[in-house]
């Protein structure tokens, strides 16, 4: 006799702004795992979503679709999608008839890139918390373009998203700075890279923005946003570049721990790695430098000589 699929489920459900690289996150993520010979089902949550490029396990346009209820209900793309989500939440049935037959795999939800679906609608936020009653424990994975930390005025921005989607979404969090080989395609970072993904010490930042004409109108404004992001002091990044093998496994790594898969028995985990990952024993400072040496330019001049131009 076969034995029974595990009752606890696991999976990511990979949220983000349009165009941050979740689908591609998705197959890359989708990879990774099969190589390791996890068996995973990704679930496209996204009706706007066409020709994804992985194997799609569960597709919400089976149920609902963004053009059908854009034409009969006269909406736009962003009411659109606000619609089918609520729609999806009214048919949660639908769902996991869906998933029940999926029980064993580890799961990968694309999820529409809506900003404000994560920040303060309502729709996804219930989604996800009736698959925690379905005992489905999920990660959320939020992916903002790394690119966003070359113009401190933009990466105050993602802080401020970052923070209210940790808030909203009420589920073991990942942040991820992704498109790691692209992140001075737009210009070059002012601070090292540990600096963005550790969200350091951000009055440097302030600093740096007063060079700026028209954001030195805007200091006290500034200054407030970045004091409630350090009041929080929850946000942090990983970098990632989807292509690279060990920029994937750390982020897996910090999903698993958050979501508490690598203290299953599914990997047979043993009792000195199930220690390491309850402290947090690994750091990322070493990794973090070698990202730095390897996606950005040598700066041509020393950090005192920046500081005295600052």
């Amino acid at each position: 006799m076969a034995a029974a699929a595990p009752a606890t489920a696991f999976g990511q459900a990979v949220i983000g702004p349009p165009g941050s690289g979740k689908t591609t996150y998705c197959l890359g993520m989708s990879e990774f795992l099969r190589a390791l010979g996890r068996r995973v089902a990704v679930v496209n949550l996204d009706p706007a979503n066409e020709g994804l490029p992985y194997e799609c396990a569960v597709d919400v346009s089976e149920l609902v679709g963004l053009g059908d209820v854009m034409d009969a209900l006269r909406l736009g793309p962003n009411g659109g999608l606000l619609y089918c989500m609520e729609y999806l939440e009214a048919n949660l049935d639908w769902l996991r008839a869906k998933l029940d037959p999926l029980r064993g795999h580890y799961f990968l939800f694309d999820c529409p890139g809506q900003v404000e679906l994560c920040t303060h609608h309502g729709a996804l936020r219930s989604i996800f918390s009736q698959m925690a009653q379905w005992d489905l424990r999920l990660t959320a994975v939020h992916l903002v373009d790394s690119h966003y930390c070359t113009d401190p005025g933009k990466f105050i921005s993602v802080l401020c998203t970052s923070l209210a989607t940790m808030l909203h979404v009420e589920l073991p969090h990942v942040n991820l700075l992704s498109k790691m080989d692209l992140i001075e395609h737009y210009g070059k970072l002012a601070f090292n890279l540990d600096y963005y993904t550790e969200v350091l010490d951000l009055s440097y930042l302030l600093d740096h923005l007063a060079s700026d004409p028209f954001f030195r109108h805007y200091r006290q404004l500034n200054e407030k946003l970045v004091q409630l992001i350090e009041d929080y002091s929850l946000v942090s990044f990983i970098p990632l570049n989807i292509q690279d093998k060990d920029s994937v496994q750390r982020v897996l790594q910090a999903v698993d721990k958050a979501n508490g898969y690598c203290f299953g028995v599914q990997e047979q985990r043993s009792l000195e790695a199930m220690m390491s990952a309850a402290v947090g024993a690994d750091f990322h400072f070493s990794s973090t430098l070698g990202l730095q040496e390897k996606y950005l330019a040598p700066s041509e001049q020393s950090v005192e000589q920046e500081a005295m131009q600052l």
